[in-house]
C-alpha cells in the first residue's frame, strides 16, 4: 500500500509540474506575442487619427479666406493692382508737381506796414503736393519786363505745398523815401511762375485782383523769394 501511495503521489506531483509549466509558457506567450501584437495594433490606431488630425488641419487652412492682398501660390494674379502712392492716390496723382496758376489760388493784397509792400499769398488748390520754386515773375499793367529779386531773401529749401497749404511773397512797390523814378498808378497784376531751373516760367499765370484804385508802383520795384511763412515773407 505504501509503494502504490509513492507512486500515486509521484503521479499527481509530475500532472502538477505539468500543469505549471503550461501555465508559464502561456504566460510567456502572452506577454511576448499577444501582447505585442495588441500595442502594435493600438499603435497603429494611434498614429491613425494622428495623421488624419494633421491633413484635417491642412484642409482647414485651405479653407481659410486669404489674407487681403496675398496671391495664391503658383497662379498669376488676375489683376495688377495699382501702385498708391503716400498720399494714398493711385498712378502719377501722389506725386508732387510744379506750382502755377491752374492748381494754386494767388492773392495779392497791399500791406500798411511794411509800408509800399504787397504780399502774395498762393494756396495750393490741387490734390496733389506742389513747389513753389525762386520767385513770383509778377508784371503790372502793361510791363515789358518783370522786377528784379531781392536775393538775400533767398531760402534754405524750396517752398512746399501740399494741398491746403500757403507759400508767400512780398513785393516791394516803390521806393519809401519817393526817391524812386517813373511812378505810376497800376490795376491790373499778372503773376507767373518758375520751373526747377528757376530761369523760365512754366504753365498758366494768375491774375489776382487789385484794389479799385489801383497800387502805385515806381522803378524801385522789387520781389523776394517764395517763403513758406508769412514772417518771413513781410521781413525784406
Amino acid at each position: 500500500m505504501s509503494s502504490i501511495r509513492t507512486s500515486r503521489t509521484r503521479l499527481l506531483t509530475a500532472a502538477a509540474t505539468g500543469v505549471l509549466a503550461a501555465l508559464s509558457l502561456t504566460a510567456c506567450s502572452d506577454s511576448s506575442g499577444v501582447r505585442n501584437e495588441d500595442s502594435s495594433t493600438n499603435a497603429s490606431a494611434t498614429e491613425s487619427p494622428s495623421t488624419s488630425s494633421g491633413s484635417g488641419s491642412s484642409s482647414h487652412d485651405d479653407a481659410k479666406p486669404a489674407p487681403a492682398g496675398s496671391k495664391p501660390a503658383g497662379n498669376a494674379p488676375a489683376t495688377k493692382t495699382p501702385a498708391t502712392s503716400g498720399n494714398g492716390k493711385t498712378g502719377t496723382g501722389g506725386k508732387a508737381v510744379t506750382c502755377q496758376g491752374s492748381n494754386t489760388k494767388t492773392v495779392a493784397a497791399p500791406l500798411n506796414r511794411p509800408v509800399n509792400h504787397m504780399l502774395l499769398t498762393v494756396t495750393n488748390t490741387g490734390s496733389s503736393t506742389c513747389y513753389l520754386y525762386a520767385y513770383p515773375a509778377v508784371r503790372f499793367g502793361e510791363a515789358q519786363s518783370v522786377p528784379p529779386v531781392i536775393e538775400a531773401s533767398h531760402p534754405q529749401a524750396v517752398v512746399t505745398l501740399k494741398p491746403g497749404e500757403s507759400g508767400y511773397a512780398s513785393v516791394n512797390l516803390s521806393a519809401a523815401d519817393g526817391s524812386g523814378s517813373h511812378g505810376r498808378t497800376e490795376k491790373s497784376l499778372a503773376v507767373y511762375f518758375h520751373g526747377p531751373s528757376g530761369n523760365e516760367s512754366v504753365g498758366t499765370g494768375a491774375h489776382p485782383s487789385l484794389p479799385a484804385k489801383g497800387v502805385y508802383v515806381d522803378d524801385s520795384l522789387k520781389v523776394t523769394y517764395w517763403q513758406q511763412s508769412m514772417d518771413d515773407a513781410v521781413s525784406w
